[in-house]
């Protein structure tokens, strides 16, 4: 494996509650403001079991990510895994799979998402230069805050997380008056392929924590941190979208079909009015907005960890003379989200993002059992999860399931798009060898 440079110029400034908030901004999207009724429709009030089960199964992933976190402390959060597993080639794919396959994608449909929020309150947005112009503040925007420091990133995630959660917490605290019970029961039990389907769907929204381990190298006493803040942030979520879903299932029942596009503003309507709506909408917003400036904290530093390593470009590995940020992992990474959110070309390609990140969860689960198997100072105290290979196991179970609910297109998508990675391996390999071999001569 090639070394990696010293994160001793990053400074460790994210404690537990930086880490905690930070997996529940990245985890908790857009996707919850709909998600209560994609649910609810397909298996009405049995769906509070498919959160639990999808917990569990995630739960398993989470812990996975907690042990191998204490091990590996440096930058690159799932790619630095990876690499200290199974070098280099595995880890270039995984490095490419996390930026390009979930991130940049997943950022820049969450950037057109924020438009098409604000266009339904203000029709200007409907116009692509004006909704060009908002991308370019925006992330703008993200980009100065984050070189400024990670410290002064996670502090405006903070404040963000807490202002798109008070909504929701809203409609838990104000909706549980309006629940009417016989909406909570349930007449038959969902079938495998249903229940499956459904699953998947709840997996996604679940998935991201692991983008929060970007910052690897910036957390401070990451043997304790990384666990706690995992646990931590990872109950939360799961307790939140528990008593979302049963909120908006007992208030709305039937109707839910008919507010497939916004049960949670339906929801609202009923606590406050129209105005309720209208929160809701800009609650959205905020919230995309807050996903997205958690992937421009975190996954920049993948790039940076990947340069390092000479797999990219090695202007990406420099630091802030300042700051003490990879300012230009940054930028880069910020001007591949504008370029996609304007492009509108991307919605095709976000198929794979499903696959992606699935396939980042397996390696990382198979490179926590490979490191557990090798000897370990014993003066080096890691957290270690309980049960042997049990607890894995159902992580690599649940990832295999749910692959196999993948369409064949998409599944031939992620083959071709793996294969390429691997062509842009071996041609970087080739012209590194050559250089080398033209500097000898």
């Amino acid at each position: 494996m090639a070394k990696t440079n010293s994160d001793k110029e990053l400074k460790r400034v994210v404690g537990v509650t930086g880490l905690s908030l930070n997996i529940i901004n990245i985890t908790v999207g857009a996707g919850i403001f709909a998600l209560p009724a994609i649910v609810g429709v397909e298996l009405g009030a049995f769906s509070i079991f498919a959160y639990v089960f999808c917990g569990i199964m995630m739960a398993a992933i989470m812990l996975c990510y907690a042990e191998i976190g204490t091990r590996i402390t440096n930058s690159g959060g799932s790619y630095a895994y990876v690499v200290a597993a199974f070098g280099d080639f595995a880890g270039f794919i995984v490095n490419w799979l996390a930026v390009f396959g979930w991130s940049i994608l997943g950022s820049a449909a969450l950037m057109n998402i924020i438009a098409d929020s604000l266009a339904v309150i203000f029709p200007v947005f409907s116009d692509p230069w004006i909704r060009g112009l908002l991308y370019f503040v925006l992330l703008a925007f993200l980009v100065l805050t984050n070189i400024r420091g990670a410290k002064q990133g996670v502090a405006f995630i903070k404040g963000i997380t807490i202002i798109k959660l008070l909504p929701l917490i809203g409609i838990i605290i104000f909706g549980f008056s309006l629940i009417n019970e016989g909406n909570l029961h349930w007449e038959h039990l969902p079938t495998i392929n249903t229940f499956g389907n459904t699953t998947l769907v709840l997996f996604f929204a679940f998935a991201g924590f692991e983008t929060a381990l970007g910052v690897s190298g910036e957390i401070k006493n990451p043997k304790r941190t990384i666990p706690l803040g995992i646990m931590i942030g990872g109950a939360l979520v799961l307790i939140l979208y528990l008593l979302l879903q049963t909120v908006t299932l007992g208030v709305l029942g039937q109707q839910m079909e008919s507010v497939q596009d916004a049960p949670l503003a339906a929801v609202a309507e009923r606590i406050v009015g129209s105005l309720g709506g209208t929160i809701l909408l800009i609650a959205a917003a905020i919230s995309c907005f807050g996903a997205v400036s958690t992937d421009v904290l975190n996954t920049p530093r993948v790039l940076f960890a990947g340069a390092n390593d000479g797999l990219f470009p090695k202007f990406l590995s420099k630091i802030h003379p300042k700051f003490a940020t990879p300012y230009w992992s940054i930028i880069c990474f910020a001007a591949m989200i504008f370029l996609f959110s304007i492009s509108g070309g991307f919605k095709q390609l976000a198929i794979l993002a499903s696959a992606a990140i699935l396939l980042i969860y397996l390696f990382v689960i198979l490179a926590t059992v490979k490191l557990r198997m090798k000897k370990q100072d014993v003066s080096e105290k890691t957290f270690k999860v309980p049960g042997g290979l049990v607890i894995p196991f159902i992580g690599i179970a649940s990832i295999v399931w749910l692959l196999s609910s993948l369409s064949t297109w998409e599944i031939i998508s992620t083959v071709i798009f793996i294969t390429a990675i691997c062509v842009i391996y071996f041609v970087m390999k080739w012209i590194k060898k050559r250089e080398e071999y033209y500097k000898k001569e």
